[in-house]
């Protein structure tokens, strides 16, 4: 036996990434999710789906860790499908539709998060896919008001009860709360960031542009407009002093 050092240890297997199924109605939100979480090393799309039904039968097929899920979707929407989801695997849904109702009804029938689209960067949606696996829900500013709204109607005899998450515990009311007090806030600005007095949106839109991403591709990578890509680029070149893609990307890189 060498005992020389821990040099002849076996080399532990890597982690197994977490699965995922997307799914969305919309093939350019698909695409930009799939492209996103399979970028990371640690998250792999196993299936899309273009409805509930699909997403029931991509659960069954794959067993993932994490089902993103939308509301509305022609078929069999999210909400229909999420009873026959939630014994297959945790959901969050990931969606436009913030209405307080939509919320809780997705919440009471079991989804462990609820994401609506143009609230969070794509580090906090990677962040929330991960916490998934841990039991941590993660919601955005309009879902969290909306649970908040749902706690303070139970405290006065609504029917309001959410299984899973958003409780009337004072843990969860703090953690909602620090996510609507929080909104407003991005991730800490880095020295470039302050530099050059960008915002969390620019700064994540200027890494996107330096990683060679179009317009489209950002677009559909942030889920917003194209015409807000490049009226978010037009802000970026100004406080760059770049009057091209080129120049802007020669400045952030000398960062």
């Amino acid at each position: 036996m060498n005992l020389d050092g821990p040099d002849d240890l076996p080399t532990p297997p890597p982690p197994t990434p977490l699965r995922v199924v997307v799914a969305d109605d919309n093939p350019v939100v698909r695409a930009g999710l799939t492209a996103l979480l399979s970028g990371r090393a640690d998250i792999t799309v196993v299936a899309e789906a273009a409805d509930g039904r699909e997403a029931c039968e991509a659960a069954r097929a794959h067993r993932p860790d994490v089902v993103l899920l939308d509301v509305r979707m022609p078929g069999v929407d999210g909400v229909t499908a999420l009873p026959y989801l939630v014994p297959l695997a945790p959901v969050m849904m990931l969606t436009y539709s913030g209405e307080p109702e939509t919320v809780r009804e997705a919440l009471r029938l079991g989804a462990r998060g609820y994401l609506v689209h143009g609230e969070f960067t794509v580090e906090q949606l990677v962040t929330a896919v991960r916490d998934m696996t841990a039991g941590r829900p993660h919601f955005t500013p309009t879902a969290a008001e909306a649970l908040l709204s749902g706690v303070g109607a139970n405290a006065h005899g609504s029917d309001f009860n959410p299984r899973n998450v958003a409780r009337t515990s004072s843990q969860n009311l703090s953690q909602l709360q620090s996510v609507v007090a929080q909104s407003s806030l991005g991730p800490a600005a880095g020295s470039a960031r302050a530099r050059f007095r960008l915002s969390a949106r620019e700064a994540e839109i200027m890494d996107l542009i330096a990683s060679g991403m179009t317009n489209q591709q950002i677009a559909a990578a942030c889920f917003i407009s194209e015409k807000t890509v490049k009226n978010h680029i037009n802000r970026i070149f100004a406080k760059l002093h770049s009057g091209s893609r080129a120049q802007a990307m020669a400045v952030w890189g000398a960062r």
